[in-house]
């Protein structure tokens, strides 16, 4: 199918913009729309904040492109935001991005782009799409600048989104979008990368939760064996591998190893006993592979920041997986994504349990 007209998902950053700038130079016709998914738009520099709706739609005036607000707050909050809760509440550490780009971005705003007459959408990602002839799966590809890659979070996107998707920076290194989009005169070409979850003010974890209904229960520092050795705040406020903010002394560091549920308690230890080579993940995408049948080999990583350690990956019953390492990994953290490659391409990925 000839792909003529592309919604592009444009934030308000340089990356959107230059992909406006690729796109149009490839001879699509182009139109712009950005989406408001929470109330925070008084913080600037975040996802979906007032700031970065108005910077959008200048840029998009600028290049001669319809811009549209599509406002998804509601189902935003009652996906993305209640799953974000609901984990922590569970005792899991959750990638709210992830979820957001299957449910939100690549989901509902997909579906919005193809109902108003867009053949694709595309948006700013570092990651790659293409089509693989044998097997005529579609591949989700690294980005060219493995510094920016981001197909860690897009692990999730069915078929049917990626062949609807478009990602045209992704063949590209940052400093040379930062550059296309000055040499076009883009007022946005050098405004630093968003970092914290656009739903979190100031990246305070445990009163957003709080906000949200959630009681912050104290409870006990306990060390492998059992023994007392302190107070926590709340489990919420914890995740595996933290050693800031404990508030504990023993006289050697220690680590948060893992979070007691049933009892209430934090778990503490050194940093030796952060490291495991085995996980089980559920919530499991193929994307190179309709199922996994059988063992494989593949490379690996739980967490976006982390570079990939070889694995095996097996199926078990109800569509999980199991992950065996070659090397042990440190503070692999239930309810975070873990990612399998093979070579370039993500074969897919889960939710750690």
């Amino acid at each position: 199918m000839a792909l003529k007209h592309v919604t592009l998902a444009m934030s308000g950053g340089v990356d959107s913009a230059a992909a406006a700038l690729l796109l149009r130079q490839a001879g699509f016709d182009v139109s712009a729309v950005t989406l408001r998914l929470h109330r925070e738009t008084d913080r600037p520099g975040i996802c979906g904040s007032g700031d970065d709706i108005a910077l959008a739609r200048s840029v998009a005036e600028s290049l001669g492109m319809p811009h549209t607000v599509v406002d998804l707050c509601g189902l935003f909050r009652d996906t993305v935001m209640a799953r974000f809760v609901s984990e922590y509440v569970a005792g899991r550490t959750p990638n709210p991005c992830v979820d957001c780009n299957r449910e939100i971005k690549f989901g509902a705003l997909l579906d919005w782009a193809l109902n108003h007459g867009a053949d694709a959408m595309a948006t700013g990602h570092y990651a790659r799409v293409d089509r693989d002839a044998a097997s005529g799966r579609w591949r989700l590809l690294r980005g060219v600048d493995q510094r920016k890659d981001q197909s860690y979070f897009l692990f999730q996107l069915t078929q049917f989104q990626l062949s609807r998707l478009l990602l045209p920076v992704g063949a590209y290194e940052k400093p040379a979008i930062r550059a296309l989009a000055a040499s076009h005169g883009l007022c946005n070409a050098q405004k630093p990368d968003s970092q914290d979850i656009c739903f979190v003010p100031d990246g305070d974890y445990a009163a957003f939760l709080e906000s949200q209904g959630v009681e912050m229960v104290p409870g006990d520092f306990v060390d492998e064996s059992g023994r007392v050795l302190g107070r926590h705040k709340g489990l919420e406020r914890y995740t595996t591998g933290q050693r800031k903010g404990l508030g504990v002394s023993t006289g050697e560091p220690v680590y948060v190893v893992r979070k007691d549920l049933a009892h209430g308690a934090v778990v503490l230890g050194p940093d030796s006993a952060l490291f495991t080579r085995t996980l089980t993940a559920n919530r499991v995408n193929w994307i190179s592979i309709p199922s996994l049948e059988e063992p494989m080999a593949v490379t690996a990583k739980t967490r976006y920041s982390q570079r990939e350690s070889a694995a095996v990956i097996e199926p078990l019953p109800g569509g999980r997986v199991r992950a065996v390492f070659d090397e042990p990994q440190r503070a692999i953290t239930a309810g975070q994504a873990v990612v399998f490659y093979d070579g370039e391409a993500v074969v897919g990925g889960g939710i750690i349990e």
